[in-house]
């Protein structure tokens, strides 16, 4: 279960990182208010998830998932430019943090 709540909680870091940009400086209401209800959410479940993940793994987890999902969503709306490199490096990002799962089961 702890898993599953640090993956929903690393896509909300997607979330609340892609609100904060929208907010224009938390000065737009609704992109601020997803932005403040997201992280409350992600934090909670990262900690949530940090009583059976070690701290090292579930942190590296929940940034990777995060930052992997910010830039894909970047990509795909437009946001920022589309690459093979960065596509070959969002693909190594997600390599590690299933490797990181693999090797934190096998312990």
């Amino acid at each position: 279960m702890s898993w599953i709540i640090l993956l929903a909680s690393g896509v909300l870091e997607a979330v609340w990182a892609t609100a904060l940009g929208k907010s224009e400086g938390l000065t737009k209401l609704w992109p601020s208010l997803v932005f403040g209800g997201a992280l409350v959410v992600s934090m909670g479940g990262l900690a949530w998830a940090m009583r059976d993940i070690p701290i090292g793994t579930a942190y590296a987890v929940w940034v990777g998932i995060g930052a992997a999902l910010t830039v894909a969503w970047s990509m795909i709306t437009g946001d920022a430019s589309v690459s093979w490199i960065k596509i070959a490096l969002l693909l190594g990002l997600i390599g590690c943090i299933v490797g990181l799962k693999l090797v934190d089961d096998a312990h």
